[in-house]
């Protein structure tokens, strides 16, 4: 009896990794970790399709932070912070990571604590470089004015 529960797990393991393997095949290799990007230097428009002739969604603000969820053909799909999936040309994209303030009101540190002096104080919507990811519930960040500090890493989304 044991024997046999053993056998069907194995068998059921090889049916998921061939069922694994046919997915990233038929995807042509595109298969892969989601990453989290930024909008570039000028808005970007957010397509429902991988193609310019697909509805427009959305234009992107510069700065905008995006998680990639697939690479295509010069095309990215993409999650935003409302988790809303669309389309954008890659080209659009930069590495420079940024996140946004999701919280109503933040309170950003001068360190990772909650008991650390106050730096400054965020709304939900502005923009944030991130300096440094997430760590034991904290991002640092900087922001365009210069000033910066420790935020909530549930405060924020893009990390």
């Amino acid at each position: 009896m044991r024997m046999a529960r053993h056998v069907g797990r194995m068998v059921g393991m090889r049916r998921a990794c061939a069922a694994l393997a046919l997915c990233v095949a038929a995807t042509g290799g595109l298969a892969h970790a989601a990453s989290y990007r930024s909008v570039g230097a000028e808005p970007a428009i957010l397509y429902n399709a991988p193609t310019e002739r697909a509805r427009k969604v959305f234009i992107a603000p510069q700065g905008m932070p995006v998680e990639v969820i697939l690479e295509q053909d010069g095309w990215s799909k993409i999650r935003d912070a409302s988790t809303d999936l669309s389309w954008v040309e890659s080209r659009l994209l930069v590495a420079r990571r940024m996140v946004v303030v999701t919280a109503d009101h933040a309170v950003m540190r001068m360190a990772p604590s909650d008991t650390a002096p106050v730096a400054g104080t965020a709304e939900k919507g502005v923009l944030f470089e991130l300096a440094a990811p997430a760590n034991a519930g904290w991002v640092k960040v900087r922001h365009a004015d210069g000033s910066g500090g420790y935020l909530k890493a549930g405060d924020v989304w893009g990390d």
